[in-house]
């Protein structure tokens, strides 16, 4: 199985939460054990701001949600669990005292991933009776949203663990990298302390403030970051002649003295004191779930525009989430039951994220038609027009719209959709969807949409296969018994 079946996080707080909330928002059940008194207050909280981000994260369906349950004891927790993911303090001692409790306690084929962030996988199985299966998988925060997960082997793990754990990631919507080898800090804190080092040595020498510096990152290179890394960007910037040339022309100043990531800062109290006040007046009017909120927000922003890169094939994290959502709609769409062809087909339940919305605070234009656009998907998956249909040629294309606003979609408002076929042929589908307010059932905009099918590969439109036109031809029927909406056939400017 190359799925998470059942999932055991041992340790909460805010890694381990967030790996809960990972495996239940993909519809694994999760045992949880943490001795802390407010553990499930924690966890809740970090499972909040989880349901928040994937509620903009994506309108592809998520499976019915999976259920947490918090145990007495690692043994409890771990029973029948085919992931254990550990993330207790970082204490060797402790982490290797708990390891070995979990390695006693499950099943010898289940997978044991620690979400240590330096500590080597080597000194943390030495006592287990099958270190083969464990394996550190260092996630970032938000493990909810980040997608990344650094998987390391120690001298006893086996090559099939580390694939198997790679495998069963993708599910999730993570990208598990294998290193080649183990050293402390594996790849990414490896680069994140250099870079932390010469800032401890820019704000000890004054150089600028913290707030500075955070500028220098976000309104740079760390924008490059975000979707190329650092060697394609130093490619790109090698022009035509690509890495060579870069290397050639920008190596030799490695060796003058212009950091000092050798020498370690001195944290005493005058430089804790600097460092703190000035965080405090650069953030310390938010609190710390408010700047979670905003760094979710913007992090499902990023995403979002990633996916649409590379010809709408994703890139960077924007791929694993355009690959995640594929996962999703291939299981099926989400479909909890079969749909009432006696009404208006309710398709489509999502919520107006930061990422939609306008200077006003109002859900922006092009963001009406994407979830028409889904909203059609729905009906299309439905119909049998899915992503294999799709890749073997043949789909249905939109060659008409008409889109009324009726009302303001607003920040953090919850909409859903309802679609009415109005008329069908072989070739043809002519559909009327309307977004509701979820709260209030007001209609705020309708589109009257026509697709024709064709065959992608030749550029012309063909009559739609027998299969789909018999799924179809149900809610075709059924649909025309329907009243018809108010607002069909309307002309641009004309009024009822």
């Amino acid at each position: 199985m190359t799925s998470i079946q059942k999932a055991a996080c041992i340790g909460g707080g805010v890694i381990g939460g967030a790996w809960a909330a990972r495996f239940v928002l993909a519809g694994i059940d999760v045992d949880m054990y943490d001795p802390h008194p407010e553990a499930e207050r924690i966890v809740g909280e970090v499972l909040g701001n989880a349901e928040r981000a994937y509620a903009m994260l994506t309108m592809a369906p998520l499976p019915p949600r999976g259920k947490i349950t918090f145990c007495k004891s690692i043994k409890e927790a771990v029973e029948g669990a085919d992931w254990i993911q550990e993330s207790v303090p970082e204490r060797l001692e402790l982490k290797r005292n708990v390891i070995t409790q979990i390695d006693a306690a499950t099943d010898p084929q289940a997978l044991i991933g620690s979400s240590t962030s330096g500590l080597m996988p080597t000194d943390l199985q030495r006592d287990m009776k099958h270190p083969e299966r464990f394996f550190v998988a260092h996630p970032y925060n938000p493990v909810y949203l980040l997608p990344l997960a650094e998987l390391v082997g120690g001298q006893k793990t086996s090559p099939e663990t580390l694939k198997a754990a790679q495998e069963k990631l993708a599910p999730i919507g993570m990208k598990g990298v294998i290193l080649k080898k183990e050293i402390e800090a594996f790849v990414g804190d490896r680069l994140l302390e250099a870079v932390w080092r010469e800032g401890l040595w820019l704000i000890h020498d004054d150089i600028c403030d913290t707030e500075t510096l955070d500028d220098v990152i976000r309104y740079s290179f760390g924008m490059r970051w975000a979707q190329m890394g650092l060697f394609e960007t130093y490619r790109i910037a090698g022009g035509e002649a690509g890495m060579r040339h870069f290397l050639a022309q920008f190596g030799p100043c490695l060796s003058w003295p212009w950091t000092k990531l050798t020498d370690v800062v001195d944290l005493d109290d005058a430089l804790i004191d600097k460092i703190a006040a000035q965080s405090d007046a650069q953030s310390g009017a938010r609190g710390i779930r408010e700047l979670e909120r905003i760094r979710d927000e913007n992090l499902v922003g990023i995403m979002q525009a990633l996916k649409a890169g590379d010809g709408g094939q994703g890139w960077g994290a924007g791929k694993i989430l355009a690959e995640f959502e594929k996962h999703l709609w291939a299981q099926g769409g989400g479909a909890k039951k079969e749909p009432d062809f006696s009404a208006p087909l309710r398709l489509l339940d999502t919520k107006v994220g930061a990422a939609w919305v306008d200077y006003n605070g109002h859900m922006t234009e092009y963001r009406y038609l994407q979830v028409f656009a889904d909203t059609a998907d729905m009906l299309l998956r439905l119909i049998g027009v899915d992503f294999a249909y799709v890749e073997a040629g043949h789909s249905y294309y939109t060659v008409e719209t008409h889109i009324r606003h009726l009302g303001e979609a607003k920040l953090g408002q919850k909409l859903y959709s309802t679609l009415q076929v109005l008329s069908s042929d072989d070739k043809r589908l002519r559909f009327f969807t309307t977004i509701y307010n979820a709260e209030t059932n007001e209609a705020l905009a309708t589109a009257e949409q026509l697709m024709l099918h064709v065959d992608s590969k030749a550029g012309k439109s063909v009559a739609a296969p027998f299969d789909v036109l018999a799924k179809l031809k149900p809610i075709a029927e059924a649909h025309a018994k329907l009243p018809i909406p108010e607002g069909v056939g309307r002309s641009v400017g004309q009024k009822r």
